[in-house]
C-alpha cells in the first residue's frame, strides 16, 4: 500500500482534477444498489465518493510522542452498566472474548491475550470529535484486517459492524465501516493507550480506531464484530447509532 500522508494541501489540490470523475469512477461498492440504498442523501453519497477518489489509501497524519495531549478527553459513555461487561471488568477481562461472525468462513472468538499476541501496530494520531474538540493520543492494537483475515470474509461481505457493551438511551451502541476502511493499515482494534492498557473510560478492553473518520465512528467497548452484505438490517438502516438517531453522516471522513 502507498504510505502517503494525507494533507489538506494535497486534498485541495486534487479536488479540481478529481471532480469530473466523481461519478464515473465508482468502484463496485460505491456503484452497488445495496450501498446507495443506505444513503438517504445524494450529497452524502457524493461526499463518500469524492473522499475515496482523493485520499485512496493515504495515511492519516501521525504525530511525535511529545505531541501527545496531557489530558485526553473522553467521548460517549465512560462506564457501561451491561452486566456481562461489568463481570468481565471485575475479572480483568480474563474470560472476555471478541466474537467475529456474520459473513465469515470461520466464526471466531478471540481472547484479549490472543489479540495481544497478534502482530501489533502503534500510532500517534489526532482524535477529532464532531463537537469540535481534538486530542492527540497513542494507540496500540491489532490491525482489524488481520482479525478479519483469520475469520475469512465471504465474498458477499461489504461492511463491518461493531456491537458494543455500552448503551445510549437504552440502545446498545453500534457502528459500521466499509471494507476499504476495515483493511486500512491504521484501522486497529486498540487495547492500549499512551503506553498503558486501554482505560475503561476510553473503551476497555478493546475499541475501534478508524483514524480517517470523526470520533463517533471509533466505537468503544467492542464485544462483537459482524460482517454483513448490507446495512439495511442494522438499527434503522443507516449503519450507526448516531446516524440513525441524529442523522449524522455514515461516512464521516476527515
Amino acid at each position: 500500500m502507498s504510505r502517503r500522508l494525507l494533507t489538506r494541501r494535497r486534498l485541495l489540490a486534487g479536488a479540481a482534477a478529481a471532480a469530473p470523475a466523481t461519478l464515473a469512477g465508482c468502484d463496485r461498492l460505491g456503484a452497488s444498489a445495496a450501498f446507495q440504498d443506505n444513503f438517504l442523501s445524494l450529497g452524502e453519497w457524493l461526499n463518500y465518493r469524492v473522499h475515496r477518489l482523493l485520499i485512496g489509501d493515504a495515511l492519516a497524519r501521525e504525530y511525535r510522542p511529545e505531541d501527545v495531549s496531557p489530558v485526553f478527553r473522553t467521548n460517549g459513555n465512560t462506564e457501561p452498566t451491561d452486566k456481562t461487561y461489568v463481570a468481565h471488568e471485575k475479572s480483568g477481562f480474563a474470560a472476555w472474548r471478541l466474537t467475529v461472525d456474520g459473513l465469515v468462513a470461520r466464526p471466531s472468538a478471540f481472547t484479549l491475550d490472543e489479540l495481544r499476541a497478534m502482530p501489533a501496530r502503534s500510532q500517534i494520531t489526532r482524535h477529532d470529535c464532531v463537537e469540535g474538540w481534538s486530542c492527540v493520543g497513542q494507540w496500540t492494537g491489532v490491525p482489524l484486517g488481520q482479525v478479519l483475515d483469520r475469520a475469512g470474509l465471504l465474498p458477499q461481505a461489504r461492511f463491518i459492524v461493531f456491537h458494543c457493551a455500552d448503551s445510549v438511551f437504552g440502545t446498545d451502541y453500534y457502528e459500521s465501516i466499509d471494507l476499504a476502511d476495515a483493511f486500512h493499515p491504521q484501522t486497529i482494534l486498540a487495547y492500549g493507550m499512551n503506553g498503558a492498557p486501554l482505560p475503561r473510560a476510553h473503551g476497555a478492553p478493546v475499541r475501534l480506531r478508524v483514524e480517517r473518520q470523526l470520533g463517533y465512528k471509533h466505537a468503544k467497548f467492542v464485544m462483537r464484530v459482524e460482517a454483513v452484505a448490507t446495512l439495511s438490517g442494522i438499527g434503522r438502516g443507516r449503519g450507526g447509532f448516531w446516524e440513525d438517531l441524529s442523522r449524522y453522516e455514515w461516512y464521516a471522513g476527515i
